[in-house]
């Protein structure tokens, strides 16, 4: 926050001097009225009033405008030291690894993203607001008190310390709360975000009582936090209000007592009260700044753990100047030497001493039972997770010595799980390639066998696809998902179990057109089914995370025990065509 802050020196300069004005004119003034009780003025002098009025109605004014002005640029500088704070915790969560991700989880980083940086955002308007108003105020609320009466001013000796103290206590309570409180927040959104997205499901297994059950547990949780810390916060204005108003009575009491006996004129016990209220309100301020800390400095502590991660997958410094054209590969072979992966803590590898070649120019298909270790081997190539031992090289380059946009820039996935963006379905497609032409987007919407579909509806590529691409089949995302990996036109694709929900023969179409199209191409296929794998030049059968096989279809019906049992069951199931 700091470093963010210095960007905008000369702007929090400019603020500091603005509430300075502005609280120099509130200590003048009670000076002023000092002046003009004690002293008196002679009928009829005009001039004398015209100049005080006039000395007054330019204070007044000038601080009135060093307070809007401060109380602009503070908010402009608060809205923009927010800006570039969520800007840099996206950037890091775009830079970490599943892995990493995973364990903030997704709904924490959201709330971190958006709630915490908020609060830092509000915390940070308060300060520029009263953090510098508030110690000027209340140091020169004291030397101007001492200034009119040292004797009255043993008030402020017993005023400051019981104010001082309440602020203790309440502050220190509310620290553990406002931590609690973000971690209850991150547990309800979690249960809401679950319970939205797999709203049909409670619905068909008429969970509804259940998820409202515990909905208003987590909500509940979360209320009675809030609660205790508005407790708290409602119970300090009582608490500052009773201090100040017995210390005003005393100040008038005892200034009183000295005017009654001539010890003090009437216009300094004016100017006295005067200040001991800067002085309280100085404290009140203070006070509130720090009330609303704790929530800001947990908030800071849940971002700095997001920002002071390292990121698992380590990135190469780039390569080329960016805004260049995306440095494409020639062409070359994928290989795998003693490839291994396992997760940290888990007792065994998810891969273990995976080794192949995939030719340029024809398929490699990856097949296994569930658990088998696919997608994670998928998840290796482009870096999402990187290989515990062994070496991943494409074109003769280990994956590893490049840039991590230069490696995903020459990768085109179709994912396992067939997601979509808000949008049409041009914004879409152009994600792989931003700058593509209509006639490009057809052309790979005709290889993913998705152009009927789209032709058939009203507003064709600009038809308005829904977060997730819920408006749409499972099919039909999956073409489109392949369309926009086909649109890349990349030296290496890989297709994660991303024609399961195709029939047969539009699978047999859309295979055939992929030959086709990528025979510039490494192409990697994972599929569940035999048949979607059946004419590929290569097959790996994966096994507990290790490979047992490999082969032509043929070659493994002979030779893989596996591989028959797996093409064994789905022909007894209907499976094959």
């Amino acid at each position: 926050m700091i470093r963010l802050l210095a960007a905008h020196k000369v702007a929090v300069a400019a603020i500091v001097f603005l509430q300075l004005v502005q609280t120099l004119g509130n200590l003048l003034l009670p000076t002023v009225n000092a002046a003009i009780i004690d002293d008196g003025i002679v009928p009829g002098d005009t001039n004398v009033i015209l100049r005080l009025g006039a000395v007054m109605a330019a204070i007044a004014v000038v601080q009135a405008a060093a307070a809007l002005a401060a109380g602009y640029l503070g908010a402009v500088v608060a809205m923009q030291l927010g800006a570039q704070l969520r800007q840099e915790v996206f950037g890091k969560i775009q830079s970490l690894s599943s892995q990493e991700v995973a364990s903030f989880g997704a709904q924490s980083l959201v709330t971190r993203t958006t709630n915490d940086t908020l609060q830092i955002q509000s915390f940070a308007v308060l300060v520029f607001t009263m953090l510098v108003a508030a110690p000027v105020m209340g140091a020169g609320g004291i030397v101007l008190a001492l200034q009119q009466d040292v004797a009255l001013s043993s008030v402020v000796i017993v005023v400051v310390p019981v104010l001082m103290a309440i602020m203790y206590v309440i502050v220190r309570r509310l620290v553990p709360l406002y931590r609690d409180g973000q971690e209850l927040l991150d547990r309800t959104g979690e249960v809401l975000r679950e319970q939205i997205i797999g709203a049909n499901i409670i619905r068909a297994f008429v969970r509804q009582d259940h998820e409202t059950q515990r909905f208003a547990q987590a909500n509940g949780r979360l209320t009675r936090n809030n609660l205790q810390s508005a407790l708290l916060v409602a119970g300090m204005l009582p608490l500052i209000m009773i201090v100040v108003n017995l210390s005003s009575v005393a100040v008038i009491w005892f200034g009183g007592h000295r005017v009654q006996a001539g010890d003090m004129k009437l216009g300094a016990l004016t100017a006295f009260i005067a200040y001991i209220l800067q002085i309280l309100l100085a404290i009140m301020m203070a006070m509130y700044v720090l009330m609303t800390g704790p929530r800001a400095a947990v908030c800071a502590e849940r971002l700095r753990a997001v920002l002071d991660t390292s990121p698992s997958v380590a990135d190469r410094r780039p390569e080329v100047p960016t805004g260049t054209d995306r440095p494409a590969f020639d062409g070359g072979d994928l290989a795998f030497r003693d490839v291994s992966f396992s997760y940290p803590g888990a007792e065994a590898p998810v891969l273990e001493a995976v080794s192949f070649t995939a030719r340029q120019g024809s398929i490699t298909a990856i097949v296994g039972s569930t658990g088998s270790g696919k997608s994670t081997l998928i998840n290796l190539l482009p870096r999402f997770l990187d290989a515990t031992s062994g070496h991943i090289t494409l074109a003769g380059r280990d994956i590893r010595s490049m840039p991590l946009d230069v490696l995903r820039q020459n990768i085109a996935l179709a994912p396992q799980r067939s997601h979509l963006f808000t949008g049409t379905i041009a914004d879409n497609l152009r994600v792989a390639a931003p700058d593509a032409a209509d006639a490009e987007l057809w052309d790979a919407l005709e290889t993913a066998q998705a152009a009927e579909f789209v032709r058939e509806l009203p507003l064709q590529l600009q038809a308005p696809v829904g977060q997730g691409g819920t408006t749409l089949s499972g099919g039909q995302r999956q073409r489109l998902c392949v369309a926009r990996a086909v649109l890349r036109r990349a030296p290496l694709y890989l297709f994660d179990d991303s024609f399961s929900a195709l029939d047969f023969d539009t699978e047999a179409r859309l295979r055939d057109r992929l030959e086709t199209a990528l025979g510039h191409a490494v192409v990697i296929i994972v599929a569940e089914r035999i048949s979607t794998v059946a004419g590929a030049g290569q097959i790996l059968v994966l096994d507990d995370g290790r490979l047992v096989a490999g082969g032509t279809h043929g070659e493994l019906l002979e030779t893989s025990p596996t591989y028959r049992e797996i093409a064994g069951s789905q022909l007894a199931l209907g499976d094959m065509p």
